[in-house]
């Protein structure tokens, strides 16, 4: 059987059943994402697209995760070799394309800019270089080639959070998950206030 996790196919015969509905709603999701970048009026918080992946990827996750803490069946190194091979051979090779056409679009300056984002993309830390970046001064986003790896770096920096988090309360404070939940949900929307 074939399970969706957030962008990403995982083979298992012992996984949550695919969703099609929820992939219907991936695909409604990019649409104004794609049309805010294309510059349409009407699409002008077509970012929000960005966050229906987040929490989609975030709920398949918990799945996932749950699934095989329930079996007993759960493994650090699996789950973090599963994300290595599904997410770094895509990464460098876009990288290494990038790259090439960056060395020949940009300026020098624009170039040492590249080369941190490329340090920043392969740490999954672009999020944190990009918004220390931002400001008044800052070069255009046009001269990012590597600015939408933000998302990636996120989702990353969540996949090596999210399962330590949710294997620490399974295993010790399985009967408070529910309170657990409601703090988390708690902070997660007064830090989205905040910000």
């Amino acid at each position: 059987m074939t399970t969706l996790v957030g962008s990403e196919r995982v083979m298992s015969d012992r996984h949550v059943d695919y969703r099609p509905d929820l992939d219907g709603l991936r695909a409604l999701a990019i649409l104004p994402v794609l049309f805010f970048h294309a510059d349409v009026s009407l699409f002008r918080g077509g970012f929000v697209g960005v966050d229906v992946f987040f929490v989609l990827s975030g709920y398949f996750m918990a799945r996932i995760i749950l699934s095989d803490l329930v079996a007993g069946t759960f493994s650090f190194s699996a789950f973090y070799i599963r994300r290595i091979r599904r997410i770094i051979p895509a990464l460098f090779t876009m990288m290494a394309v990038t790259a090439v056409i960056a060395w020949f679009r940009l300026m020098p300056e624009e170039f040492r800019y590249f080369g941190d984002s490329v340090r920043a993309a392969a740490l999954f830390t672009a999020n944190i270089l990009f918004r220390q970046e931002s400001g008044y001064f800052d070069i255009s986003a046009e001269m990012k080639p590597l600015l939408h790896t933000w998302s990636l770096s996120m989702e990353e920096q969540f996949y090596i959070l999210f399962p330590i988090s949710l294997f620490l309360a399974f295993t010790f404070a399985r009967k408070f998950i529910l309170h657990i939940t409601g703090g988390l949900i708690l902070v997660s929307f007064v830090a989205c206030l905040w910000a």
